[in-house]
């Protein structure tokens, strides 16, 4: 049984070098029924000539859901300027995303977040989150494993708690769970519509955890994250949602874009499917 639906988040195909229009064409081609893309890749699409109608005539016609956009602005950072540009920022982002029928925008601990207090990161992600429903886009917190602050689940969990955002949600990653030392177990303690995105990948045995990067990530099911347990913990929470694949490994083996995009979701499917 696989209870879930599968996304691709486009760092996997980066070593291809492919436009917003090629990777949504890829993604589609391969079967999967949603997308992550990175704002990078949307504004050079459209500095370099390229329109948001464009965009949303690829993403139509390939009947692929836009589930969340990969940004960076600094909406936890210590210093007060730099917050407010990073909300500007965030305003202008989810504006263009919303007109691409975006259904979330990711908010991790990104800038100088290691003397902001989890207290404060939660009235400022409060904020955050505001200015998203406004516009029609929704933030979901995300931690990462060797962040300053915001590393681990728990830490996200506080932050959100705390937030007290009605139907807040989360970006989760094995990845980040492992080298952030969270306890997968810790899943058990959430309801399924507190996730809002489950990137999916796999954490080798080497190198060691302190000395892993985000290239060394593997495809689902080829390293040591228990991968089916994971699976079956989000069924018993039931979370229904999206499983993203997202990888940031820097050569395939001679491998094309199509082959790559399949295996992908094949590897997703086979290593996240529930016992029944």
């Amino acid at each position: 049984m696989f209870p879930f639906k599968i996304a691709l988040n486009t760092s996997t195909l980066f070593p291809f070098k492919l436009n917003v229009i090629q990777q949504i064409e890829i993604a589609a081609e391969a079967g999967y029924e949603g997308i992550e893309l990175w704002m990078k890749d949307i504004e050079a699409y459209i500095a370099s000539g390229g329109t948001v109608q464009d965009i949303k005539s690829a993403l139509e016609k390939a009947n692929i859901e836009f589930i969340n956009a990969i940004a960076f602005f600094k909406w936890a950072d210590v210093d007060i300027d730099t917050r407010k540009a990073a909300f500007e920022q965030a305003e202008k982002e989810m504006q263009l995303l919303e007109s691409l029928g975006c259904k979330y925008i990711a908010a991790p601990p990104f800038g100088d977040v290691e003397e902001t207090s989890l207290d404060e990161m939660a009235s400022y992600f409060v904020h955050l989150v505001q200015i998203g429903r406004q516009v029609g886009v929704e933030p979901i917190l995300e931690f990462w494993g060797k962040a300053k602050k915001l590393s681990t689940l728990d830490e996200a969990r506080y932050v959100l708690d705390q937030s007290n955002v009605s139907n807040g949600k989360m970006l989760l990653d094995p990845f980040h769970m492992y080298v952030g030392g969270s306890d997968f177990t810790g899943l058990e303690n959430l309801k399924g519509d507190q996730i809002g995105v489950f990137h999916i990948n796999d954490c080798p045995s080497h190198p060691v955890k302190e000395e892993l990067t985000d290239q060394d990530r593997v495809f689902p099911g080829e390293g040591d994250s228990p991968t089916s347990e994971i699976a079956k913990i989000l069924n018993n929470i039931q979370y229904d949602g999206y499983l993203s694949l997202e990888l940031f490994i820097e050569d395939f083996q001679g491998k094309t874009v199509a082959e790559v995009a399949k295996y992908g979701l094949n590897s997703v499917r086979n290593s996240y499917s529930v016992m029944e």
